[in-house]
């Protein structure tokens, strides 16, 4: 799991620690997008082919490509997740384009459940996903390792209610 380096939080002598996801995520990704897209060009093919004649089945060619131009963008996905554990919140930052960074505080986490469907289980990959109070603050990390997930959940669980039974 990468590490990035410590930034300022505004608090005097609190370093911000930021944690990125494990790269399984990322090859768990692709294989995926390579696999739609095989299926995605060979069926383009043949039904172009018998349909339409064969010059026409080269079209095909165009999800592979697609997916070609995607295996970076991919990466720069990835790389763009990443989370701080605060005192008092916790916060999570993605995307490329358009980046976008959600704060939850430990207070108004109602439920942290981690989640493993069999492909991630197959990478070694979990998913933890935080409710709120607010439906618009619900919040997701993927791609972490299973034993970070489980470390993550009980450590927002018990600030969580540390923090909810003084309101």
């Amino acid at each position: 799991m990468e590490t990035g380096s410590p930034e300022e939080t505004g608090i005097p002598g609190e370093e911000l620690v930021w944690r990125g996801l494990q790269p399984a995520l990322m090859r768990v990704r692709r294989l995926l997008m390579v696999m739609w897209a095989t299926v995605l060009a060979v069926a383009t093919a043949l039904l172009l082919g018998l349909l339409v004649g064969p010059v026409w089945a080269a079209f095909a060619l165009l999800p592979l490509a697609i997916a070609a131009w995607c295996w970076r963008l991919l990466e720069r996905n990835w790389r763009s997740w990443r989370y701080a554990e605060r005192a008092d919140d916790l916060l999570i930052s993605r995307g490329v384009l358009w980046r976008e960074e959600t704060v939850v505080p430990y207070g108004r986490m109602q439920l942290v459940e981690v989640t493993s469907g069999p492909i991630e289980r197959r990478f070694g990959l979990a998913t933890v996903q935080l409710h709120t109070a607010a439906a618009a603050t619900d919040a997701t990390i993927p791609g972490l390792d299973p034993a970070e997930a489980e470390r993550l959940r009980d450590r927002l669980t018990e600030l969580g209610e540390a923090r909810s039974a003084g309101l």
